[in-house]
């Protein structure tokens, strides 16, 4: 008995210790395999800022902006690169996002290339009518452009001592005319020379009277399309009195991009669409290829000739035109997307790409351009066939990668770039602006300013829609600061004004598109960034301006904003924070 105790008590340390052998080594395994888990996980960990999540640190510490504590960042969890960003389904339902998928086509698909363009004033029957000789207007009768004259209507009345004299001479002459006839033929042949009629100066000889204010007559019909005098000026021979423009032609003008030239012939025949006619349809035929590139917008300026005689064009009026390409590309695959797909910023062509098919994740993508046919247009590089982009909605997809602080049309980088500028009068100004936009002092002509200060009075009102955070009532201040903007002929302008100008135009028709209130507000951080740029370059303004700013704004990067007032009232929150924010410039240069 004693023995066989012995034997089950050696049996049973016998078990303990296979046991410890299997399992225990199993046990440590897992431990070591969880320590090192543990540890990967720990290596690959990223740590951000709340504030500035733009900042990415392999280990946790400082953010270096803004000195927070930096947090794990959870955008590894998702598996997204730093381009990519991620929409929810119900954004998607209310913006009615759609999305195609790229496939290649033939080239005789469609063998129609489109254009946009305006109407311009035809400078061929642009005339100038100025005063013959010196003196002083005592009355004009043309007062604003736009205004009809006639030929031989009277345009104004001018007091000159230097024709009270000639006047003098004819009837000295007309005494003297048996005697001394080439005298007089040369007095006559002076006075007429001046565009005084044969019926006038024979009046002045009849009546034996000097006449003090002599009539301006129009020496053709037309339009007044600048005035460029005023009434009580003193004008020299020659000088400018009005600039008439005869529209019974005008200039169709259409901007061509240098990828398609060779589809374009003098003499082609282009059929012409306008909004303001949708019905009708025009025929015109290219009667100039302008022989220089744009380099600021790639593109060159194709002319068609238009009969007005109904007065149905008007200058600047948006048109849009189609024609027959020369050379139609048969049998060649070509990628083409919808127009609707495209987002362009003057410089650059973008187009937004789902990454995910099962997933609302995008990435915006730059792509080169090709030929527009039709509603669709060709991609020469950027996309593959199989890819799916965005094609409706895509401005709501472009404020969504803003507002996480991804790559977005106004953000090559999803970063910004302070910088300092010198408005005119030598100020040193403390700007939110991309250091691309302005890096030089900018010019603008008189027209410009006009039109700008318009503009500007525009924009007030949509900033304090903003202030009220009332989106419908955004929309509507912005299609009327959008109206204004219009306006501005972009024809002489350098390139950095031109592409401000540009921008807050495609800004304005972004935020036009939504009554989402925080999209908009997303839109009107870039519009300001343009807008401050051009306006501390005016040479004068009608009131002071403020520059104001919001360092929480623009997901707590900052924003600016203008406005004519000196208290605080943010566009940014409205009513939750009106009073957030300081005053960084004055504008205020009067002439």
């Amino acid at each position: 008995m004693k023995q066989q105790t012995i034997y089950i008590g050696i049996a049973a340390i016998a078990g303990l210790l296979l046991g410890y052998l299997l399992f225990g080594n199993l046990t440590s395994a897992k431990t070591e395999a969880a320590s090192h888990d543990h540890m990967t996980d720990s290596e690959s960990q990223m740590w951000t800022c709340s504030m500035h999540p733009q900042i990415m640190q392999p280990e946790s510490g400082d953010c270096p902006i803004c000195g927070m504590e930096l947090i794990p960042s959870t955008s590894s969890d998702d598996g997204l690169s730093p381009d990519q960003f991620k929409m929810t389904d119900n954004a998607l339902a209310l913006a009615n996002i759609q999305t195609t998928v790229l496939s290649d086509v033939q080239g005789d698909v469609d063998n129609t290339v489109s254009l946009s363009g305006k109407i311009a004033i035809n400078a061929e029957a642009n005339s100038t009518q100025a005063s013959y000789f010196d003196g002083r207007i005592e009355r004009l009768n043309v007062n604003y452009e736009g205004q009809e004259i006639r030929k031989g209507q009277q345009l104004a009345t001018i007091f000159s001592p230097e024709l009270v004299a000639a006047q003098q001479e004819l009837l000295t002459a007309a005494s003297m005319k048996e005697s001394q006839p080439q005298l007089y033929k040369a007095v006559r042949t002076k006075l007429k020379l001046w565009k005084l009629s044969e019926n006038q100066i024979n009046s002045i000889e009849t009546s034996g009277k000097v006449k003090e204010f002599f009539p301006v007559f129009a020496n053709v019909s037309g339009t007044v399309s600048e005035i460029m005098s005023a009434e009580g000026e003193y004008v020299k021979k020659g000088q400018p009195i009005a600039k008439v423009s005869d529209l019974s032609t005008v200039w169709a003008e259409f901007d061509a991009y240098e990828t398609g030239l060779s589809q374009f012939r003098k003499g082609q025949k282009i059929n012409i669409n306008t909004s303001a006619y949708p019905q009708k349809r025009f025929e015109g035929e290219i009667s100039f290829i302008d022989p220089v590139l744009n380099n600021s917008t790639r593109t060159v300026t194709i002319r068609a000739t238009l009969n007005n005689r109904d007065g149905l064009f008007k200058p600047g009026m948006f048109v849009t035109g189609k024609i027959e390409a020369v050379d139609g590309v048969v049998g060649e695959s070509i990628l083409r997307v919808p127009a609707s797909s495209i987002l362009w910023t003057g410089e650059r062509s973008l187009v937004y790409v789902k990454v995910k098919a099962d997933e609302p994740v995008f990435e915006m993508r730059e792509v080169v351009l090709g030929l527009r046919s039709g509603e669709h247009i060709e991609i020469l590089s950027g996309l593959d066939a199989g890819e799916e982009i965005v094609t409706n909605g895509v401005f709501t997809v472009d404020a969504a990668a803003q507002l996480q602080g991804k790559k977005s049309m106004m953000n090559k980088t999803g970063e910004k770039s302070i910088t300092p500028h010198e408005n005119h009068s030598g100020v040193s100004v403390d700007k939110y602006i991309d250091e691309e936009d302005i890096s030089t002092a900018l010019e603008f002509s008189d027209s410009f300013e006009k039109n700008f200060k318009r503009v500007l009075r525009a924009y007030i009102k949509l900033k304090d829609a903003f202030v009220s955070s009332n989106a419908r009532q955004v929309s509507n201040n912005a299609n009327e600061t959008l109206r204004y903007f219009r306006t501005i002929d972009m024809s002489d302008m350098g390139t950095t004004e031109k592409s401000l100008t540009v921008n807050s135009i495609e800004m304005l028709e972004a935020i036009i598109k939504t009554e989402d209130l925080d999209i908009q507000r997303a839109y009107f951080v870039d519009l300001n960034e343009n807008m401050v740029a051009l306006a501390i370059n005016l040479r004068s303004v009608d009131e002071t301006l403020y520059v104001q700013y919001c360092p929480m704004a623009n997901n707590n990067e900052g924003a600016v904003w203008l406005s004519t007032e000196e208290d605080i009232r943010n566009p940014y929150y409205g009513d939750a924070m009106l009073k957030c924010g300081s005053i960084k410039e004055l504008i205020s240069f009067n002439e």
